[in-house]
């Protein structure tokens, strides 16, 4: 017998699903597949949070009722969580302290909500190796983490870390346990956000806050870029805007306070890696001009607007 082709084999692990925000199934096409021939889903690369591929996706539709945006037909759940448990980044590990100055900036916007920390528990949903958590233990939290990722929980226990390995699925918490819960760049990468929202409201005691962070396809530079957006990529399943991320957590029970931009530092050096899909040219002057001037390893700060902060809150009564 033959062995199966790469379409065959791709496809036994997609999946058609209704929007996650109305339930409708009606869409138009936003983005056409990008994917070669010889694509093979199943492979965690290329859901690894350093990953470069831009660009390459499955289709990416909107919703025609409520006009979330989405990938479908799109991995199964259990596929994409198979990946994220068998993610490896060490170049993740190299931009460790762009990480700490954004995560440290997030804290601080976080806080004006919570109010200071003073000993509250706070769960970091996707916490990978970690570094919110440590950031918000050192302003005073009761910090956990919860991450598929072996490697990366393996690395986080090492540092001394309250991180275990699962999903909010897994029941692995207290109803009403926490304080606080956060979620940075990891909403658009789950096969249900909806429920994710649910168990987070379940998890929060009357009165505490979430953040959830991620891209907005709504914002200008993301509609100036069109099909060249940088975040059109494999391991986004959702798109969300400003208004559809809204809506979908206040469908979940919570209140929504605001939904605001809010970039992040990256290394110089690092940047030029997400240039490179775009312009070798530019990639290599910026690269080689930083190399030789001893700037590549600094970190800077951009916001172009895309990505957002939602901040709400779950209702006292």
């Amino acid at each position: 017998m033959s062995a199966p082709t790469p379409s065959a084999r791709h496809n036994d692990i997609m999946e058609q699903v209704p929007c996650n925000l109305c339930g409708h199934t009606e869409t138009t096409l936003r983005f056409p597949d990008t994917r070669q021939d010889n694509h093979l889903e199943g492979s965690w690369s290329a859901f690894c949070c350093t990953h470069p591929g831009y660009g390459v996706h499955p289709p990416i539709v909107q919703c025609a009722h409520c006009g979330l945006v989405y990938t479908n037909p799109r991995p199964r759940r259990d596929a994409i969580l198979h990946n994220y448990e068998e993610v490896v980044d060490p170049l993740y590990l190299q931009e460790r302290h762009a990480r700490e100055l954004t995560f440290q900036r997030h804290l601080r916007k976080f806080e004006a909500f919570t109010g200071p920390a003073a000993g509250r528990r706070l769960l970091d949903v996707g916490a990978y190796i970690g570094v919110f958590v440590e950031e918000a233990n050192r302003t005073g939290w009761r910090a956990t983490g919860i991450e598929p990722s072996t490697w990366a929980v393996e690395y986080a226990r090492e540092r001394g870390l309250d991180v275990v390995r699962g999903v909010l699925d897994d029941d692995l918490f207290e109803p009403a346990s926490f304080d606080a819960i956060t979620m940075w760049d990891v909403f658009e990468h789950l096969g249900d956000p909806m429920n994710e929202l649910q168990r987070m409201y379940d998890l929060l005691r009357p009165g505490g806050w979430i953040a959830v962070h991620t891209m907005d396809i709504g914002s200008l530079f993301a509609r100036m870029m069109g099909r060249r957006w940088p975040w059109l990529m494999e391991m986004h399943i959702y798109y969300f805007t400003s208004r559809t991320l809204a809506e979908i957590i206040r469908k979940a029970g919570f209140e929504v306070r605001t939904v605001r931009p809010e970039g992040r530092y990256l290394r110089l050096k690092y940047l030029t890696t997400r240039l490179r899909p775009y312009s070798t040219l530019l990639a290599g002057i910026v690269d080689d001009g930083a190399r030789l001037t001893g700037l590549d390893r600094l970190a800077i700060p951009l916001n172009m607007g895309d990505l957002v902060t939602a901040y709400a809150r779950k209702p006292e009564a």
